[in-house]
């Protein structure tokens, strides 16, 4: 049986049993690199298993034919205690790996179709970086993998490949100057919000997001096809948010004017949104549904976290008053949302002005509660916790760092207001809940990744269990 024949035969639905021989050589490889990928989300448990979702050939595993081989793994990854999650690998094969590639080494397989063969990471392999290019600018179908180009794309060839080194939650691909590839490394059934929403957007005429030239999706294998990667406009000219208000802060600049138009931009985008997608009103049922999932959210981080404990009762009363506004019957309007927006999800591009990427959602959020309406505040209060940090990042008790976040959340309030037409500070209750949220998931993360950082989030946590802010302007009832 030949390469080809027996990675076809071995594609499987995820119900089905694997494929032993091709796990036979590569588990012992992966269970030893996986846990030490940033994208790896099982960090801290030991992998009890895998399962074979899928493997297919973009390129033959055969080294009599001289060439590297390029194979693409949907791979089921058991931990104790947890259900499993699928994770998408690209693996190079080689007889030998030549130095530049050294880096890139995942392996020696031992056993299996693949036995002999130098396993490595294909992305850090320009020659297969640039043959996943060339197959997303030809739309068509390859075993279980769909490839398609949005209309009048006119995608270049030969654009040299240069792996991101800005690797987080996904592995990006820089294509020239021309393109970029995020590819997802947890795979859940269902479209990526960042496909979905980018594309709806590019579709609809805004100047706020990085347009989608074409993807690829794994079909046939789910109930519906799951989104793998996105190939976008690459913006090389732009800046990235985070590093400009920090650099403001550090040389004792204004950022306020930045702030301000990145608030009107993030309006246009919502309002951007909720005309190209469906929208949703919250009510009674909904409101307190969502005020108990945070409270959850609350009492978990503190069974984890000491330090917030002493404020857990502070910090439910806005929970709290949140369902009291559903109980007296008011209703909120719902729309799809970035997410997970903050400054690191901003760029300032000369051409476009602000422009947000990233429209994921938190990854470690199941993909339907990603794709669920939500209010637009959600976004609001993940930015101004941005400008918190920001003005905190040198020393989190830095004389002076409160009011220039308060002068920066305002300053993006305002931008928003003149967009939208609405002041998102004019909702406090609705406000103070999210900003709540997010400021009780950051004390649980930095926690477990950034103990230094912990006094970041704890600095909010005390300010919103005193209640509402005293530096906001005057609001209108919520009731």
């Amino acid at each position: 049986m030949s390469e080809t024949s027996w990675l076809r035969s071995s594609t499987t639905t995820s119900t089905a049993p694997p494929a032993p021989g091709l796990l036979h050589g590569l588990a012992p490889l992966l269970r030893e690199w996986l846990p030490r990928q940033r994208w790896f989300a099982g960090k801290g448990s030991p992998i009890s298993g895998f399962g074979l979702v899928s493997a297919t050939e973009l390129l033959p595993c055969d080294t009599r034919i001289g060439t590297p081989g390029l194979l693409h793994v949907l791979l089921e990854v058991h931990q104790a205690d947890a259900e499993p999650d699928c994770y998408q690998l690209l693996l190079g094969t080689r007889t030998m790996l030549p130095p530049a590639l050294a880096p890139a080494l995942i392996g020696h397989a031992v056993g299996g179709p693949l036995d002999g063969l130098t396993i490595y990471q294909a992305l850090h392999d320009p020659r297969l970086a640039g043959h996943l290019l060339d197959r997303l600018r030809s739309p068509g179908r390859t075993e279980s993998l769909r490839f398609t180009a949005e209309s009048g794309a006119g995608i270049p060839s030969g654009l040299a490949p240069r792996l991101s080194t800005a690797e987080q939650s996904n592995t990006s691909v820089i294509y020239g100057d021309t393109y970029i590839l995020k590819l997802f490394r947890r795979i859940s059934p269902g479209p990526n919000p960042d496909l979905e929403l980018s594309l709806a957007l590019a579709r609809a005429g805004s100047q706020r997001i990085a347009a989608p030239a074409a993807w690829f999706e794994a079909v046939g294998i789910y109930h519906e096809p799951a989104t793998l990667g996105v190939l976008q406009h690459y913006l090389p000219a732009s800046a990235d948010g985070w590093a400009l208000a920090l650099r403001a802060v550090d040389d004792g600049n204004d950022f306020t004017p930045e702030a301000r138009a990145l608030g009107q931009a993030t309006a246009e985008v919502h309002a951007a949104l909720a005309r190209a997608l469906p929208t949703a009103v919250l009510r009674r049922q909904q409101i307190e549904h969502l005020a108990a999932s945070m409270a959850e959210r609350l009492d978990a981080a503190a069974t984890a976290v000491p330090a917030l404990r002493p404020y857990r009762t502070q910090l439910r009363t806005a929970f709290h008053d949140l369902a009291v506004l559903g109980g007296r019957g008011r209703s909120v309007a719902a729309q799809r949302v970035h997410g997970d927006l903050h400054l690191g999800q901003a760029l300032r591009t000369p051409a476009q002005g602000w422009v947000l990427i990233d429209f994921e959602g938190e990854p470690a959020r199941p993909l339907p509660e990603r794709r669920r309406p939500a209010p637009p505040v959600q976004d609001v209060a993940g930015m101004l916790r941005s400008f918190d940090y920001a003005a905190r990042h040198r020393d989190p008790v830095a004389p002076g760092a409160a009011a220039w976040a308060e002068r920066h959340r305002a300053a993006f309030c305002v931008g928003y207001a003149d967009a939208s037409g609405t002041d998102p500070r004019s909702d406090p209750v609705l406000i103070r809940a999210y900003e709540t949220d997010k400021a009780v998931y950051e004390v649980l993360y930095e926690a477990r990744n950034r103990p230094a950082w912990l006094p970041i989030p704890m600095s909010a946590v005390q300010r919103l269990a005193a209640g509402p802010d005293p530096l906001a302007p005057p609001r209108r009832s919520s009731s």
